[in-house]
């Protein structure tokens, strides 16, 4: 799928962006879903096991963060990541065992829709070695004016920055930070269809959706099987017991089989305790632990 070239590229700059990974009839189903998800949002007045609510977000005018889990609430998710050319992109980067650790729809509302904040998805689960990274599935066009997603390239073969501010993990990097060079930064924008790809150390964040179009991008997290997890997002894992901890593993195979031999690389950690006041999701944890802001500043 991915040529020499595109594989050197992704080693070097940490990225990747890769046209047309999923065809036009798969497209349409992945887009008709997700308006149902968004449109069945109308009736909440608070975030959920499903949502994440945006400000302003009502019955007569929709605004979501985001969609939880995805691939666990239509199984038109689960086959966009297994069945397609998205998968064959996957078994490039990561070989033949993989993992998915977590998977997320970021709806980001017009009009001002909730930035991210600059980050390194590392600060938030470190793992045993750092073959891990993200997909980021366009299901509708980005530009400029709808927050696209924006990476600093190379950033990933440096160092891991500081997620922490007033004694609290923010999930977020301070923009006053020497190693942090926004100078470097570069916009990933696409068409429906179209899928950037980034290594889990990379630096990233996307700014207010200050169109009038939701910016519908479908992200999965994934990993190597040899990566197993110290702490963070995927360390809820412990707390299962050995059984239902071995059947949630097997249920969270994308390509061939879990690896039980972690592979141990010397990586760079930082544990992202204590938590935020309020960490039930990457936005929560950024607003209330009191990070200042690097769109702020821009």
């Amino acid at each position: 799928m991915l040529t020499k070239e595109q594989k050197e590229f992704y080693e070097e700059n940490g990225y990747l962006m890769v046209e047309n990974v999923v065809d036009p009839e798969l497209l349409a189903r992945l887009q008709s879903v997700t308006a149902e998800m968004i449109e069945a949002s109308r009736e909440l007045t608070e975030s959920d096991e499903r949502y994440d609510l945006d400000r302003g977000h009502s019955a007569e005018t929709p605004r979501l963060t985001r969609i939880k889990l995805p691939h666990k609430q239509n199984p038109v998710y689960w086959e966009a990541l297994t069945q397609s050319r998205v998968t064959e992109v996957l078994g490039d980067l990561l070989g033949p065992d993989t993992i998915i650790n977590t998977s997320k729809l970021n709806t980001k509302a017009p009009g001002g829709g909730a930035a991210v904040e600059w980050h390194q998805d590392w600060a938030f689960y470190p793992h045993t070695n750092d073959d891990l990274l993200a997909f980021g599935l366009m299901l509708a066009d980005v530009d400029e004016a709808n927050g696209p997603l924006m990476v600093i390239p190379g950033s990933h073969r440096g160092p891991v920055l500081s997620h922490h501010v007033n004694g609290v993990f923010a999930g977020a990097v301070s923009p006053d930070d020497p190693d942090f060079d926004l100078s470097k930064a570069v916009t990933l924008t696409g068409k429906a269809g179209s899928m950037t790809v980034h290594h889990v150390r990379l630096l990233h964040g996307s700014a207010p959706n200050m169109s009038d179009r939701n910016r519908l991008i479908l992200f999965y997290e994934l990993a190597k099987a040899d990566a197993w997890p110290i702490l963070g997002a995927s360390s809820y894992i412990h707390s299962l017991g050995q059984r239902r901890f071995w059947e949630d593993i097997q249920s969270r195979v994308v390509t061939g089989a879990p690896v039980l031999e972690p592979r141990l690389e010397s990586v760079p950690v930082r544990m992202p305790l204590p938590p935020a006041p309020d960490n039930s999701s990457i936005f929560k944890t950024q607003q209330t632990a009191g990070q200042k802001s690097a769109f702020a500043v821009m």
